[in-house]
């Protein structure tokens, strides 16, 4: 079993193997070419395509960004993410269509073994020792909103049309058509036509 299907079948894995340090390097690189690049130049929004699993036709990040395999997240149409995403996406990442991202929301789909001797003097089968890590998928559906500051935790569903507020920590399911807030987030209530802002148009 390599690295990278450890970390798929929920077992630990260790993320400086090079084989996993590769696809790490070629998401970071093209990060880094996407953030030194002007936003109006019609070759940035392109490089999102040259490390990611998969994504509609239609989206925009403003940057900067940071993806940490790339390949492992999966993002619908007409996205939007303004400045400043993070995603650690060590596990898999599945967004839906219309989610849109506020400024300096991270997906944190990654984590450390809580004692010590694990998280950071594992002994593998072949000798080696390594800082160790798990990882949980993330569920984003569709028509989701997830507010500036917001950090959303590993193994969490956040369900279709729900809005997350800002500064949350979202460490566990949030049902669909809910707004949703605090640390750790919680469900706070439905999302109804009362609060329509069509009378601002």
């Amino acid at each position: 079993m390599t690295e990278e299907e450890k970390i798929f079948a929920g077992r630990l894995f260790d993320a400086r193997t090079q084989e996993l340090r590769d696809i790490k390097h070629k998401a970071h690189e093209a990060c880094r070419r996407f953030n030194q690049m002007d936003e109006y130049d019609e070759g940035r929004l392109p490089i999102i395509r040259d490390f990611i699993g998969a994504i509609g036709g239609k989206y925009y990040f403003q940057g900067p960004i940071q993806f940490n395999y790339g390949t492992h997240t999966f993002i619908g149409e007409n996205f939007f993410a303004n400045f400043n995403l993070t995603v650690m996406d060590d596990a898999r990442i599945f967004i839906g269509d219309n989610v849109m991202f506020g400024p300096n929301v991270s997906l944190m789909a990654t984590n450390h073994p809580l004692l010590p001797e694990e998280r950071t003097a594992m002994r593998y089968p072949d000798g080696h020792i390594s800082m160790s890590e798990y990882a949980e998928d993330i569920h984003i559906e569709s028509n989701v909103w997830i507010a500036a500051n917001s950090v959303v935790l590993g193994g969490v569903t956040i369900g279709e049309g729900a809005v997350i507020g800002a500064g949350s920590v979202v460490t566990k399911d949030i049902p669909a058509g809910y707004l949703a807030y605090g640390v750790p987030c919680r469900p706070m209530r439905p999302i109804t036509e009362a609060d329509s802002k069509l009378h601002l148009l």
